[in-house]
């Protein structure tokens, strides 16, 4: 028997990379809603009081760029200036227009940059997704929504969790670490800390799923003590710098590019998007117990320049079935893409924060009959 660890993380919404990554789907939504040929590259930084849009957009869509940002920052919870990051907070507007040589290509349906791009689904989970990065997410929306419905009265927006699941032969068995940051009140004991995040977030997470609480002593809550400070006063946050966060927590391999801010022409989103519909098509259908679709593109050309279909050994048909089976799912041209999974909508809001795959909602996660 051989055995392994595998450890995967997530952060809450509130972490400083998921308020910058929402401030841009955000903003993208918004332009989309009014305008569906609409375009962006949105970028947001978010540091020691102040907040900034880098970027680029295409678009007939009016936007109040100062208002969307600070609805979702009040959203996110921090209300608070003490904080070093509110609502009072710096804002500026960098945004230009598309550039040219960009537009021409995406103008006649090629992809709006070059890159490679990953999808990935397994049978560890209801949801097709590794049982880590499941966990994860699931520990960082638990700790969100204990917070949001006023469940634990002392947390303040901002974590982090990260779980190890031992695999006995390919299979997970058990959860053998939990780790979990949380920003409080000053008022609560980290011992109060401790209690409160295993009663209300991490036990009914692992029953969930099947899984046994670790051992107390492979239970880490706060591991450098009180946390009172949240968000971007501590930590500066940056649209898509958690590209592993929002795949596969590294269980896959990762593509060129991150996906939040930026419409369907652009393939680090659209092509990612499609490589998961791809694999979770496979797994669905029984054609194999694990699948990685991996696409690339090149700037201004419609079709892919690589497909592969890897199903580690685990196939119950041909390679030549597997390509048969994708072509008629969906065609991987950019139009094709766009067209099929519906996306000059503004739907992208809800991944930008607990992961983009694995939500029965989008429209790459739907499983169809082929």
């Amino acid at each position: 028997m051989s055995k392994n660890l595998f450890t995967s993380e997530s952060v809450c919404a509130g972490h400083p990379d998921k308020i910058c990554d929402a401030i841009s789907d955000a903003l993208l939504d918004e332009i989309l809603r009014q305008d569906p040929h609409g375009r962006g590259g949105i970028e947001a930084v978010a540091g020691a009081d102040q907040i900034s849009l880098f970027g680029e957009v295409k678009t007939t869509a009016k936007l109040d760029f100062k208002k969307t940002v600070f609805d979702l920052i009040e959203k996110l919870g921090y209300t608070e200036p003490k904080w070093g990051f509110s609502t009072e907070s710096t804002f500026s507007n960098y945004l230009h227009e598309q550039s040219p040589e960009i537009a021409q290509g995406v103008d006649v349906d090629g992809a709006g940059d070059q890159g490679m791009m990953f999808g990935y689904a397994c049978k560890e989970t209801p949801e097709l997704m590794p049982l880590p990065i499941t966990l994860a997410h699931s520990l960082t929306k638990r700790i969100d929504e204990a917070r949001e419905k006023g469940e634990v009265a002392w947390l303040r927006p901002d974590g982090k969790a990260q779980v190890t699941v031992e695999y006995e032969d390919g299979k997970p068995v058990r959860v053998v670490k939990v780790v979990a940051a949380v920003a409080h009140d000053e008022k609560t004991t980290p011992e109060q800390v401790r209690a409160g995040v295993i009663e209300a977030v991490i036990t009914p997470v692992l029953k969930k799923y099947g899984f046994e609480l670790p051992q107390d002593s492979d239970i880490v809550i706060n591991g450098t003590g009180a946390w009172y400070i949240p968000g971007p006063e501590s930590d500066a946050g940056l649209t898509g710098r958690k590209i592993v966060v929002d795949g596969y927590g590294g269980y896959a391999r990762v593509g060129g590019g991150a996906f939040s801010g930026k419409d369907p022409s652009k393939v680090d989103r659209s092509g990612a998007y499609a490589a998961r519909y791809i694999a979770k098509n496979i797994v669905a259908a029984g054609l194999a117990e694990r699948c990685e679709v991996g696409l690339a593109y090149v700037i201004g050309q419609p079709k892919p320049l690589m497909q592969t279909i890897d199903t580690f050994g685990t196939a119950t048909v041909s390679e030549e079935e597997l390509h048969a089976f994708k072509d008629k799912l969906i065609d991987t041209s950019v139009k094709g893409i766009i067209e099929k999974l519906d996306l000059r909508r503004p739907i992208y809001s809800q991944t930008s924060a607990y992961g983009h795959f694995g939500k029965e909602d989008l429209p790459w996660e739907k499983v169809e009959k082929v």
